[in-house]
């Protein structure tokens, strides 16, 4: 898709990628968006639209970076963004799958013990994502926002590669789901969960470049 920029529909944003509803409701934007353009909506919802078209560019696409629009913004601005997401994760994501996981193992034989490994390799990626959840919320996102450091918007490829255990446990469990799940299962229950799996992964990595480009440079000038 071109880059996205303030004619460009909303309808049209999300027929070509889908996963930007998730990211459209974080700017409160909620489905039956009609014929209105990025602009007339962020002018109604009072969005910085040069802030919201960056976001979705740099959701969309991985070699997006401009210097000079992204150099508007301000630490607070992101971390608004990022713990709307962390809420949306805590609160959406992560009991979905959740629950998809507990019907999936209620209307499983007992015998089926690769479901509960699996369960209990999906309680490690939760666990670990509540852990770095909270740790945004009581101490990165505060020290980032009172360190008064400027964005650093000098595109740095190591931080584009910086290993995230997070997004590795998912491929584990996708892997595990994938090439173990076997035995007597409710087959359409399987997919829910694989397939909301895949979506956390998606949105995980996607954002985990938002924070590397946006608030990383900022951390790291602060040791």
């Amino acid at each position: 898709m071109a880059l996205i920029n303030k004619d460009t529909k909303l309808s049209e944003i999300i027929l070509h990628e889908p996963s930007t509803i998730t990211v459209l409701d974080r700017f409160g934007i909620a489905m039956g968006v009609g014929d209105a353009t990025v602009a007339h909506a962020c002018d109604t919802r009072h969005i910085d639209v040069n802030f919201f078209t960056a976001i979705l560019n740099t959701y969309i696409n991985e070699n997006y970076f401009p210097q000079e629009v992204l150099a508007q913004f301000s630490a607070p601005q992101i971390v608004d963004y990022l713990s709307k997401t962390n809420d949306y994760y805590e609160k959406n994501v992560l009991p979905n799958i959740e629950r998809h996981f507990a019907f999936l193992i209620g209307k499983a034989p007992s015998h089926n013990n690769n479901l509960i490994i699996m369960k209990q390799f999906f309680d490690e990626v939760k666990n670990e994502l509540h852990h770095r959840i909270i740790d945004d919320r009581e101490r990165w996102f505060p020290e980032i926002c009172n360190s008064g450091q400027e964005i650093n918007l000098t595109p740095q490829p190591s931080l584009e590669d910086t290993n995230d255990t997070i997004e590795d446990k998912i491929d584990d469990l996708i892997n595990m789901l994938v090439v173990h799940l076997k035995g007597d299962y409710d087959h359409n229950l399987g997919y829910a969960v694989i397939v909301a799996v895949f979506s956390l992964k998606k949105d995980i990595k996607q954002n985990n470049r938002i924070r590397n480009r946006f608030l990383r440079p900022i951390s790291n000038a602060m040791k």
